[in-house]
C-alpha cells in the first residue's frame, strides 16, 4: 500500500471521529442547559481550553461567550478543529482517493458535508442546536457503518480503524475533562445537582443506558470515571479504544515502537486508582493521557507516513493535536 493512501485513510478516520466527538463535546453543555436550573450561568471558555485552542480563539474573538465559542467549534474555517473544518478535510482526503474507496463512502460524506454547511446557522440557535448536532453525529456514524461493511479489511482498513480509535480515545478524555472544568460559573448552592454534570457527560456519549446496565446503580462520579476509563466492553471507553487500536496496529509491519508505547498507555489507564483522583488530579491525569496519545501518533507518523510529504490538512490537524 502507498504511504500516501495509508496516511489519507488514517486521517479520514480521525477527521470524521473528531467531527462527531466535537458535536458530542458541545452537547455536554446542551444537556446541562436542559437539566440544571435556569438561574445557573455557564462558563464557555473551558470548552476552548479543553480542545487546546485558547491562543487561536483569542486571536479571533474578544470574548468567550456562548455564541463565539459555538461558532468557533462548529463552523469557523480558521479553526482546523471545528466540525466544518474536520468534515471538509475528510471530504478532501476521500476525494483524492475515490478510486480506492467505495462510491457510497464519497456520496455519504459529501452529503454530510453539504448538510452541515447549509444548516450551519442552526448551531447558533439554542432551539435548533441539539437537532443539528444530532444530525452530525448520525451522519458520521453512517460513515463508520459504510466503511465497515463495504471496504476490504486489509491494511488500509487497519489504518482507518487505528486512526478512529486513537482519535476517539483522545476526544473521550476531552469530553470527560468538561466535567473537571468549572463549567458552572455562578453555581451558588448546587449540591443537589452535583451528579447531573456526570449524567450529561454520559448522555453526550450515548453511554447513559449502558452505564446503568453495567453498574445497576445511580450516577456517581467514581463509577462514571471507572466506566468511561476502564470498561472492557463499552465502545467509547478509553481502555476499549486503546485495546482495539493495539489490535489493528498489530496487523501492520514495523510496529514495535508505537505498539510498545500503546501497551504501556493501556496499563496506565487500567491501573489508575480513580477513587483517589480529585478534580485537579483528574485534569492532570487527562493531560498526561493526551500527551501520550500525541506521542503514539507521532510514532505512527514517523513509522508509516514520514516518507510522504504531508498535505495541508494533515499539517493543520497535527498542529491542532499537538496544541
Amino acid at each position: 500500500m502507498l504511504s500516501r493512501v495509508a496516511e489519507n485513510l488514517y486521517w479520514v478516520a480521525r477527521y470524521i471521529e473528531r467531527a462527531e466527538n466535537t458535536a458530542r463535546l458541545i452537547n455536554v453543555n446542551a444537556n446541562l442547559l436542559l437539566d440544571l436550573p435556569k438561574t445557573v450561568a455557564f462558563g464557555w471558555n473551558p470548552l476552548i481550553e479543553i480542545t487546546g485552542s485558547e491562543a487561536l480563539f483569542h486571536e479571533l474573538y474578544d470574548e468567550a461567550n456562548e455564541r463565539n465559542v459555538i461558532k468557533f467549534l462548529t463552523g469557523d474555517a480558521n479553526n482546523p478543529g471545528s466540525i466544518m473544518s474536520a468534515l471538509q478535510s475528510a471530504r478532501e482526503n476521500v476525494r483524492t482517493m475515490r478510486d480506492f474507496l467505495p462510491r457510497e463512502a464519497w456520496e455519504q460524506l459529501n452529503e454530510l458535508y453539504l448538510m452541515a454547511r447549509t444548516q450551519l446557522s442552526s448551531a447558533l440557535s439554542k432551539h435548533k442546536r441539539y437537532d443539528y448536532l444530532r444530525s452530525i453525529i448520525a451522519g458520521t456514524q453512517q460513515m463508520i457503518g459504510i466503511f465497515a461493511s463495504t471496504i476490504t479489511h486489509d491494511h488500509g482498513y487497519d489504518f482507518l480503524r487505528l486512526g478512529r480509535y486513537l482519535e476517539r480515545a483522545d476526544m473521550t478524555t476531552r469530553i470527560i475533562d468538561v466535567r473537571s472544568a468549572d463549567l458552572i460559573a455562578d453555581h451558588g448552592d448546587l449540591t443537589p445537582f452535583y451528579n447531573i454534570q456526570w449524567m450529561s457527560v454520559l448522555r453526550s456519549m450515548s453511554a447513559y443506558q449502558m452505564y446503568r446496565r453495567q453498574t445497576q446503580g445511580p450516577v456517581r462520579r467514581v463509577d462514571v470515571l471507572r466506566f468511561l476509563f476502564q470498561d472492557r466492553q463499552f465502545a467509547r471507553s478509553i481502555y476499549y479504544c486503546l485495546f482495539h487500536a493495539e489490535a489493528f496496529l498489530r496487523h501492520l509491519p514495523r510496529n514495535e515502537t508505537p505498539l510498545q508505547h500503546l501497551m504501556q498507555l493501556q496499563r496506565i489507564v487500567s491501573e489508575a486508582d480513580l477513587y483517589q483522583l480529585k478534580q485537579q488530579d483528574l485534569h492532570d491525569f487527562i493531560d498526561e493521557l493526551q500527551r501520550e496519545l500525541a506521542i503514539i501518533h507521532d510514532q505512527i507518523t514517523a513509522t508509516y507516513f514520514a516518507v510522504a510529504a504531508p498535505d495541508k490538512t494533515t499539517t493543520e490537524r497535527t498542529s491542532a493535536l499537538q496544541a
